[in-house]
């Protein structure tokens, strides 16, 4: 174990000291805060304070973290005490992580086990221990292509809803490879660095779907408290009005009768007269003229389309004002891969696995215990299971940083 911590101490070494290793200029770097997790020690420094990215450099060649961050916040004493910090303002930013997303493969090759009792279960996290309650639990993750995608796919749902909805040019827009299983969307424009937390919390219930109320509330009720129909709706062309509009037109223009059930919308008029119900109450707004369609089946229709349309993002991240966000340029510690940018119009075709490996020259031999087939490097990997293998170091670092190889000494 001692030689496998002191081999991967090494590589991060290798690239901080690396003169061809770019750390990207930071805005306003002098007002913001640095903290980096320590490789060896495992523990986390925080209120540092650097004024030009060549100082972050030089300190990160000497100290080797394990991970490297900046606040989102921009301070007039980044160094103090949170409480004498002063603060100015802070950019906005968005983490969207496949740890967050439901998909095929994590019964596959994710494990987490209760901090208390130890119970263990494969897939995706959940928040409580379904035997003892706990909330701490250690969990086992692995950076596949099928989590990338996932991650991707509500990356770039979130950028839709910023420049059509917020109106926020490519431009002003920047996108991030996390270095795990995810991506980091930032706004550093002036205009909104002086949103207090409830102002984020808005932007995010928005870009969540949160609160969504399609019947129009000056709607006259009848006795039994139920809405007439002829006053249902009031959808107009912009937001979200126009995404559950073009989103509830989609769905009945591409769905079967058992797609509909699938998504819990067993009326058959919506399949039957679902070209009367678009022409005239969605593109025409004469939802007077449905009959046999209920208040609960076009809610149902439209918050299908809120699921579908909302992005899946790390909520906490975005309101925290204070937030510390990982170093672009720098390396993941459970991964060894770069935090890296790249536009957002090359959000689609960016292979994580190939423009953000930080090792590309070497071999190494490791004995791995259990892993899966993986891509890294343009090289087909594994699987593996309790092996002697020689690989490339950028895979190797990865089994070693996710706790599933250590290196063979002596060899």
């Amino acid at each position: 174990m001692e030689d496998s911590r002191e081999f991967v101490y090494q590589k991060f070494s290798e690239y901080y000291r690396d003169s061809s290793t770019v750390i990207p200029k930071i805005q306003r770097s002098h007002q913001r805060e640095y903290g980096y997790l320590m490789l060896k020690e495992r523990f986390m420094v925080r209120h540092r304070r650097f004024t030009t990215v060549e100082e972050v450099k030089t300190a990160l060649s000497e100290i080797v973290p394990s991970d490297v961050y900046h606040s989102c916040a921009y301070y007039e004493n980044p160094d103090y005490e949170m409480d004498k910090k002063k603060w100015l303002g802070s950019d906005i930013v968005f983490d969207i992580d496949a740890d967050h997303i439901p998909t095929s493969c994590d019964k596959l090759h994710d494990e987490f086990i209760c901090s208390k009792c130890r119970f263990t279960g494969r897939g995706l996290t959940p928040e409580y221990c379904p035997v003892c309650g706990c909330t701490k639990f250690e969990t086992k993750t692995w950076p596949c292509e099928i989590c990338i995608q996932s991650a991707r796919e509500e990356a770039v749902k979130l950028i839709d809803i910023l420049e059509n909805d917020f109106g926020f040019g490519q431009k002003e827009i920047r996108t991030f490879f996390s270095g795990h299983r995810g991506y980091h969307v930032h706004i550093e424009e002036e205009a909104i660095q002086s949103l207090d937390a409830l102002a984020r919390k808005e932007i995010v219930d928005y870009i969540i779907g949160l609160g969504l109320d399609i019947l129009n509330k000056n709607s006259k009720r009848e006795k039994h408290g139920r809405r007439k129909p002829a006053k249902k709706f009031g959808l107009h062309d912009f937001g979200w009005n126009r995404r559950l509009k073009n989103g509830m037109e989609k769905i009945l223009n591409n769905s079967k009768k058992e797609d509909l059930k699938v998504l819990g919308l067993k009326n058959k008029s919506l399949f039957e007269n679902k070209d009367v119900i678009i022409q005239r109450a969605i593109k025409e707004g004469k939802w007077e003229s449905i009959h046999g369609v209920s208040d609960q089946t076009w809610l149902k229709l439209a918050d299908n389309v809120r699921k579908i349309q909302s992005a899946k993002i790390d909520t906490v991240v975005t309101t925290d004002i204070h937030r510390l966000i990982r170093m672009d340029g720098t390396l993941h510690g459970k991964t060894g891969l770069k935090k890296i940018e790249f536009a957002p119009k090359e959000l689609k075709d960016f292979d994580p696995f190939t423009g953000a490996v930080a090792f590309k020259k070497g071999k190494v031999k490791v004995l791995v215990s259990d892993a899966p087939e993986f891509i890294l490097g343009g090289e087909t990997l594994g699987p593996f299971k309790k092996q002697k293998v020689e690989l490339p170091v950028a895979a190797a670092v990865m089994l070693i940083c996710k706790g599933r190889a250590e290196v063979i000494a002596n060899v």
